[in-house]
């Protein structure tokens, strides 16, 4: 499981020039899941970014997490974190979730991450074509992969 993790100051989502999801002061994510996930991956991932301390502090020093912050989630699924650019100029995504595995996986990641957060988790639609606007804060962005835990 990937996830690119960024502290924005407010996200949306649009599906058909539709505001589907909003948030401000927060951390907008974009979640991969990879046919070998599970639920352990989703339980690390979540405990993770619910404690990360990536915004500030009173002193300007990144010292604070999700909840202390009283910030928002938006959580984006996005299979082309898995893309292998190995060979060729075409990304290959072989290594990405088929929807009947990645859709309940997804949904297990937002209920955990709730649940880690105490916050609702706003999403947007698995498999839409969405477009995502963000303010970045920082920037502040990370990239965690749970089979590579740095």
């Amino acid at each position: 499981m990937r996830a690119i993790i960024q502290r924005v100051k407010e996200a949306s989502v649009f599906i058909e020039e539709k505001d589907t999801a909003q948030i401000t002061h927060g951390l907008l994510i974009f979640i991969g899941i990879e046919e070998n996930d599970n639920g352990d991956d989703i339980q690390w991932l979540s405990r993770k970014i619910a404690r990360l301390r990536i915004f500030n502090d009173p002193r300007g020093l990144m010292n604070l997490s999700l909840c202390e912050v009283s910030g928002e989630v938006l959580v984006v699924s996005q299979f082309t974190l898995h893309a292998s650019t190995k060979k060729g100029n075409r990304p290959s995504y072989i290594r990405s979730a088929r929807p009947e595995t990645a859709v309940p996986l997804y949904h297990l990641f937002i209920n955990r991450l709730s649940e880690a957060t105490g916050k609702t988790v706003k999403t947007g639609v698995f498999g839409a074509n969405m477009q995502v606007r963000l303010i970045n804060d920082g920037p502040v962005t990370l990239f965690i992969d749970t089979k590579n835990k740095e």
